[in-house]
């Protein structure tokens, strides 16, 4: 599939929710970049990742089809402060490219404020009273328009499942969904 994401991730990143995210969509063929803010991320759970490159060498001419940000609330924190990072998901937003955020990432929408105040969303619910300025829901997943947002860790794989099918249709995400017995 000729089809590419960028997935950055900052110290204090969910592990769970970067590797499902990275796996299916590797499995469904979609390319993936993982973009750090050092060489070695250490996760909300101190597991160590590794990016394939740094945010800061991301080149403006640099193009994907969609950006998906973990969550976890410190390594979001700290994507949210990388103005370079938000610029580079503004400018996708902007040019319609899928914009993927799971747990408390889809707080950088409130702070940014770069997407619609009328975009239904979901979060996980710690981070709910931050994104009172939304149509908020509660909903394992919520596509609206180029905006998908999930709950958290726990539903993960759906989130992943539904992005395939956004990129790459319904028969590969039944298809990656048998293949790890979802």
């Amino acid at each position: 599939m000729d089809k590419s994401i960028l997935v950055p991730i900052s110290s204090g990143t969910e592990e769970i929710e970067a590797v499902v995210i990275i796996n299916l969509l590797r499995r469904a063929g979609i390319s993936v970049k993982i973009a750090g803010d050092n060489e070695i991320i250490s996760g909300s759970r101190k597991i160590r990742m590794l990016p394939d490159l740094l945010i800061e060498n991301i080149r403006s001419d640099m193009n994907y089809d969609g950006i998906i940000i973990p969550g976890g609330s410190t390594g979001v924190k700290h994507l949210s402060e990388n103005n370079q990072l938000i610029d580079i998901i503004k400018r996708h937003y902007k040019n319609g490219a899928l914009i993927g955020a799971i747990c408390a990432a889809p707080i950088i929408f409130s702070i940014h404020k770069f997407i619609d105040k009328k975009t239904v969303l979901t979060s996980h619910p710690s981070v709910r009273a931050e994104l009172g300025e939304f149509k908020y829901v509660e909903q394992a997943v919520v596509v609206d328009k180029n905006i998908i947002t999930s709950r958290g860790a726990g539903t993960a794989i759906q989130f992943t499942l539904t992005i395939i099918e956004m990129l790459g249709g319904q028969e590969l995400a039944n298809k990656i969904a048998n293949d790890i017995v979802f």
